[in-house]
C-alpha cells in the first residue's frame, strides 16, 4: 500500500466487505468496481429536504413534529453546531478517524445529530417505498456502529443507541401532496463491533486477493464469462 494515498474507508464501503470480502479488495486494491446501474435520484432529493426541515427546527430549538409524534421529547434536542453538523455531513469530508497503524482514513456522513445532556445520538433517515418489514432495521446496524466508533474516536461521549427515521408515502391528498408515514426506531449500538469490522477490512486490505464469494452473484457471473471466453 502506498503511503502517500492511503486506502480510504466509509460505512457503504465496509458493508461491500461484509456482503463479499473479494469484490471489496477488487474494488479498493485494484480499481475494479462492480458494475453499476441506475441510481434512482429521489432518495438524495428527500435527504436534501429532510435536512433544510430538520435545520430550520434545529434553528429555532424545537423538534420536528415528527420526532415529537414518536415520543421523543423529554430533554433531547437537535446537534446546535451548524459549521460542525455541516462537516459531518459531507460525503467528502464526514467524520474521520486516521488509523496511524495501517494509514487507512474511514470517514462517514451523518444526516443529524442529536443530544441529550452531554451526549450525542446519531438520527439517520431513511426513504422507502413501501412498509417496514420486522428486520428492516438490522441492515443498517453496522453503518450506525461505524459513526459511533467515528465519533467516540474524536472524542464525543455517545449514548449506546442510535435512531433511525424511516419515511414512505402513506397517501395523496385532493390536490396533490403526498403525504408520508414515519417510523422512528431505535437502535442499540455497538461500538466494540464497529471496530472489529473496520479492522477486519483493513486486514483484508493488506491481505492478499481473498477468494471468489461462492454467494456473491457478481462473482459468479464473472466467473462464467469467463469460462464462456476462454471456451469460445
Amino acid at each position: 500500500m502506498s503511503t502517500t494515498t492511503p486506502y480510504k474507508l466509509s460505512p457503504s464501503s465496509i458493508n461491500l466487505f461484509l456482503e463479499c470480502p473479494h469484490c471489496f479488495w477488487l474494488q479498493l486494491v485494484k480499481g475494479i468496481k462492480r458494475p453499476e446501474g441506475i441510481f434512482p435520484s429521489l432518495p438524495s432529493g428527500m435527504d436534501k429536504i429532510l435536512k433544510h426541515h430538520f435545520d430550520a427546527y434545529m434553528e429555532k430549538g424545537e423538534l420536528p413534529p415528527e420526532i415529537k409524534a414518536h415520543g421523543l421529547t423529554n430533554g433531547y434536542k437537535l446537534f446546535a453546531d451548524k459549521k460542525t453538523l455541516d462537516i459531518w455531513r459531507s460525503n467528502f469530508k464526514g467524520i474521520q478517524y486516521l488509523d496511524q497503524t495501517s494509514g487507512v482514513l474511514l470517514r462517514g456522513a451523518v444526516d443529524n445529530i442529536l443530544t441529550n445532556g452531554k451526549k450525542l445520538i446519531v438520527l439517520d433517515y431513511k426513504t422507502r417505498g413501501f412498509p417496514l418489514k420486522e428486520d428492516t432495521h438490522t441492515h443498517y446496524q453496522t453503518q450506525l456502529d461505524l459513526y459511533n466508533f467515528l465519533l467516540r474516536k474524536n472524542g464525543y461521549e455517545t449514548a449506546n443507541y442510535a435512531y433511525l427515521l424511516f419515511y414512505h408515502p402513506n397517501r395523496v391528498t385532493e390536490t396533490g401532496e403526498v403525504l408520508f408515514h414515519t417510523d422512528l426506531i431505535r437502535m442499540e449500538i455497538d461500538v466494540k463491533n464497529g471496530e472489529k469490522v473496520f479492522r477486519e477490512a483493513v486486514n483484508c486490505l493488506n491481505g492478499s486477493e481473498p477468494d471468489i464469494g461462492k454467494e456473491c452473484s457478481y462473482c459468479n457471473w464473472t466467473t462464467e464469462l469467463l469460462f464462456d471466453w476462454r471456451n469460445a
